[in-house]
């Protein structure tokens, strides 16, 4: 929305997006047959909840808007969602190996270093369904995920643009493609802290199935030596199929390059101006996903476990908080002129902007939270001056600062399910397979005891 819109906005035009909020927490634990099958219309209920009286008032710009986020914004997203959700489905990792500790510790380290570079969402869906198949015969599994949507799904892109959206947002407003490898020394460090705590959580639950005599085996080195409970013995440890699917990967992030270092002349659809790279960019990817379909054998996808469930469910949820979260994102963008000024006037120092733009991107899309600070710490630093010097001035003189912002939009990311698109896609996944995975809030126990204090590490290592 644009910054005059978000000067006149109240707060109260942000109760949809609470409500939205809400509703995801509390409806499948206090509804659950309800929201299984209706939660698409509880979304667009919410978002025509926002969009109507949005319209009513502001009239024709109210309309504008609503299609600038719809285009620029919201099917951009489902579409490089979408391309790596099916791309990445269509790899199937078959192996003999079994869920012990250190092959678990091992598929999150590997999931970790490979998402700045395939993006989350592709590493995500490239390891998560083998993950599950290796811990198959596991009783306890609901906090392997967890750890697996911390590590893979988040802080393990905060390398590179292509890791996370906020940094390709970055990228696209001129910093450098590997500047965020800065980032480095506080990521291993989250990454670090979170292995550790992941191998002490699964000795431990180890031990209690074995105790309950809810494994075959009695120790994890027996375990590992059972032959697979599923896929077809071939007698290799470790087999990748689908490989074709690697180039249209290859393809997906050459796109996305040349969406981000290419300037074109733009065009108009509905009255909002799009570069046609970026047309470019979202045409290449629809074809990615029909292509990849076609050129992956079905019997791959089957034993993939591969469905459209997942995507639907961020198609549907993520539609109503695209549309109920644009208020709080303008009011956010006008800054001293909007109803929360309070919070933009707050942050001054990088541990505020570490904190700050890490707890809204943990709750608001991450990408535009990013871009709002990003442009709030080059208005503190030189106001007045346009953005391409003022970056150029703001990374060699300020860089802790877009540090702190970058961190932030990227590890705050895991703290809830919806911080992050994959944490929804890999807790839908891991709910067809069987896992019984924590309610809303509950899964925010897992991450405000392990995660917060060490963001609070980070903080006084690096912020300060």
């Amino acid at each position: 929305m644009e910054h005059s819109l978000g000067t006149q906005l109240p707060l109260f035009s942000a109760i949809p997006f609470v409500g939205m909020l809400l509703s995801i927490a509390l409806g499948p634990v206090l509804f659950s047959k309800f929201w299984h099958h209706h939660f698409g219309k509880v979304s667009a209920a919410w978002a025509a909840l926002l969009a109507i009286p949005l319209i009513v008032a502001f009239g024709k710009q109210g309309v504008d808007e609503l299609l600038h986020l719809l285009i620029v914004d919201y099917i951009p997203f489902i579409i490089l969602i979408g391309s790596l959700f099916t791309v990445g489905g269509g790899i199937l990792v078959r192996t003999t190996l079994k869920g012990t500790t250190w092959v678990n510790a091992s598929f999150l380290t590997v999931g970790a270093i490979i998402a700045s570079w395939m993006g989350t969402t592709g590493a995500a869906m490239l390891l998560i369904r083998p993950f599950l198949r290796v811990n198959k015969d596991r009783k306890y599994r609901a906090f392997m995920v967890v750890f697996f949507i911390f590590m893979v799904a988040n802080v393990g892109g905060a390398l590179t643009p292509l890791g996370d959206p906020p940094l390709f947002l970055g990228f696209l407003h001129g910093v450098p493609f590997f500047w965020t490898l800065r980032l480095i020394t506080p990521m291993i460090v989250v990454l670090l802290g979170l292995l550790l705590i992941y191998i002490a959580f699964d000795k431990y639950y180890l031990a209690k199935e074995q105790k309950e005599g809810s494994l075959a085996t009695s120790t994890g080195d027996r375990l590992e030596s059972q032959s697979p409970s599923s896929s077809p013995a071939t007698g290799k440890r470790l087999e990748i199929l689908g490989s074709q699917n690697f180039i249209l990967l290859a393809v997906i992030i050459g796109v996305i390059l040349f969406s981000g270092y290419v300037k074109m002349s733009e065009v108009s659809i509905l009255g909002v101006h799009l570069g046609w790279q970026d047309l470019i960019r979202n045409i290449v990817l629809v074809a990615i996903i029909v292509l990849s379909m076609k050129i992956t054998p079905k019997a791959l996808r089957e034993e993939n476990e591969y469905s459209w469930g997942p995507i639907l469910e961020i198609v549907y949820l993520f539609f109503g908080i695209f549309v109920t979260m644009a208020p709080v994102l303008a009011i956010l963008k006008a800054g001293e002129s909007g109803a929360l000024s309070f919070i933009t006037n707050a942050v001054k120092e990088p541990t505020q902007y570490f904190w700050i733009t890490g707890a809204l991107s943990s709750f608001l899309d991450n990408a535009p939270t990013y871009l709002t600070f990003f442009s709030t710490a080059l208005g503190q630093f030189y106001p007045g001056v346009a953005e391409a010097p003022a970056v150029a001035q703001f990374l060699v003189n300020q860089p802790i600062y877009l540090l702190a912002i970058s961190a932030g939009s990227v590890f705050f990311g895991a703290v809830t399910y919806i911080g992050n698109a994959p944490n929804f896609m890999v807790r839908s996944i891991a709910e067809e397979s069987g896992v019984k995975m924590p309610s809303f809030f509950g899964y925010m126990v897992y991450s405000i005891c392990i995660l917060l204090p060490l963001f609070a590490l980070v903080t006084w290592l690096f912020f300060f």
